[in-house]
């Protein structure tokens, strides 16, 4: 006799107390998210006030910067405390931080997974390097982001003469995960979503921490009608299955077997998605001549998502071998709101075992966003205007993979360039300066990667530094740049003139 009940969603979301610490998956445009039970259970708070002072928990983050995602919880009573890696899909939740109206906590999107998984195993907490140096690292923030956030929940301590942050362990009470089939055992299947993120990991440190694990399906099959390849959390770990017969793979998208891997599509048609706008565009091309083939690349959310449409172009992807966190390797990677899927994948882990590989220097050469950085090479893109931003798994891949390369406009808010007669010209400087004395938080650090040996690059529209010794220095300038005029005024620090070569004509295209 099956021990898992098949309820609706309203009926799941009753068995959600206050007070409970709840964990749930996704990433991005509802990419193997629960959308149903967690509208459930935003409608049964709005119309009871219950459940309350939960703790929500997610390694990465879900949502559409509007209603969906981890929006349905944001508000004020509805959760105590966040633990997460990221928010920038979740507007709501971040004015309740910046308020101060809950506790928040921002840890790596590894770090979250890896935690929930030793918190299923019994085990003392996290012990790893994920996030020394950092804001994470008790001796600066402890991942702490707002003054009403006091408790510390992760340690230092030093073992074998090494740096390394303990993360405490909690009881899981609730897991909302999804998958695509159940059978009526209650095993779960996500065979067609896009990724499988972490579910298992989830579903584990409910099930074992004695709390429900609640998934939600397309569709219910009979017992036997899944292949057992297939499935990713056993139905002894399955307390409750909801249905959802119009569960997209995206928000509002139908299933598209080429991105879940069970098809191949005909791409020689697709045109390549290359930035519009000039600078980005730049960065992306300049940013390219970074690949190497038969490198383990990393590619991260934001302008290098760009390099994606350059590959295209120029037909190079099956002599090189990328991957992203959410677990996929090769493909047609897809870029801004579906970023962390791709179409015709060789691969599809889950993340969590992609966290494994990159926490331990899998990763040849890492493509990344900047969104500030300073003169002692540090990099933020955590903590930018006010905002909590959250790294997902930025810092567990910057920090070990050997080769770093920074992608980002020079400045912000308003900027103007152009590009004639082979000449880059600074129309008007953006507002912003993005280049810093100190950077508002950590999420990369300089000393960190000097100590590691790693090869740092920082590329902009206008000029290409890197990670020396003594700081940032300059080694490539966009032809038609002088660095008195376009580069010096703009920036709150001077770093060292160390041009080796124009950046290459190809660049400007």
């Amino acid at each position: 006799m099956a021990k898992t009940k098949f309820l609706s969603a309203k009926d799941a979301a009753a068995l959600i107390k206050d007070g409970d610490t709840v964990a749930i998956s996704g990433n991005g445009a509802g990419m193997i998210s629960a959308e149903e039970i967690f509208e459930a259970v935003e409608a049964r708070f709005l119309e009871t006030g219950h459940p309350r002072d939960l703790t929500l928990v997610h390694s990465l983050g879900l949502g559409d910067r509007d209603q969906l995602g981890t929006n349905r919880f944001a508000h004020e009573g509805m959760v105590k405390r966040i633990i997460a890696a990221h928010f920038t899909w979740s507007p709501k939740m971040q004015q309740l931080v910046r308020e101060e109206k809950l506790e928040a906590y921002c840890f790596p999107g590894g770090v979250i997974q890896h935690l929930l998984r030793e918190i299923g195993a019994g085990r003392p907490g996290l012990f790893t390097h994920s996030g020394v140096g950092t804001f994470v690292d008790p001796r600066q923030q402890g991942g702490k982001c707002n003054t009403r956030t006091t408790e510390d929940l992760v340690e230092h301590l030093t073992i074998d003469g090494k740096d390394i942050l303990r993360y405490k362990p909690f009881k899981v009470d609730v897991a909302i995960v999804r998958g695509t089939f159940a059978d009526t055992k209650g095993n779960i299947s996500p065979e067609e979503e896009g990724i499988d993120m972490d579910v298992h990991s989830m579903a584990l440190a409910a099930h074992n921490s004695g709390g429900l694990v609640l998934a939600q399906v397309r569709q219910v099959v009979e017992s036997g009608a899944l292949h057992s390849r297939h499935v990713r959390i056993p139905g002894i770990m399955v307390d409750v299955v909801v249905t959802a017969s119009e569960q997209p793979q995206f928000y509002g998208r139908p299933y598209d077997l080429t991105v879940s891997g069970a098809k191949r599509a005909y791409l020689g048609e697709m045109t390549a998605d290359i930035p519009a706008k000039l600078e980005r565009r730049i960065i992306a091309r300049r940013a390219a001549l970074e690949l190497e083939e038969n490198a383990s690349l990393n590619f991260g959310f934001g302008i290098p998502g760009g390099i994606f449409g350059v590959v295209a172009e120029q037909g190079t992807g099956e002599k090189l071998w990328m991957s992203l966190e959410q677990g996929i390797h090769n493909g047609r990677m897809l870029d801004d709101a579906l970023f962390g899927a791709a179409c015709n994948t060789d691969a599809i882990i889950p993340s969590i075992e992609q966290f494994d590989y990159y926490s331990g220097g899998g990763i040849d050469v890492t493509f990344l966003g900047m969104g500030e950085a300073d003169a002692a090479g540090n990099v933020n893109v955590s903590h930018l205007g006010g905002n909590l931003i959250g790294p997902g798994g930025f810092i567990e891949i910057a920090q070990n993979a050997k080769k770093v390369v920074f992608c980002g406009t020079f400045d912000a808010a308003g900027a103007k360039l152009a590009f004639e007669a082979g000449q880059l010209s600074v129309l008007q400087p953006g507002k912003v300066r993005k280049f810093t004395q100190q950077v508002a938080a950590i999420t990369f650090s300089g000393a960190f990667a000097r100590q590691s040996g790693q090869e740092v690059l920082y590329i902009t529209e206008r000029a290409v530094f890197r990670l020396a010794d003594s700081g940032l220095e300059i080694i490539e300038l966009a032809p038609g740049i002088e660095p008195e005029r376009d580069i010096y005024p703009y920036m709150d620090f001077k770093p060292a003139l160390n041009v080796q070569r124009t950046m290459p004509e190809e660049c400007f295209l």
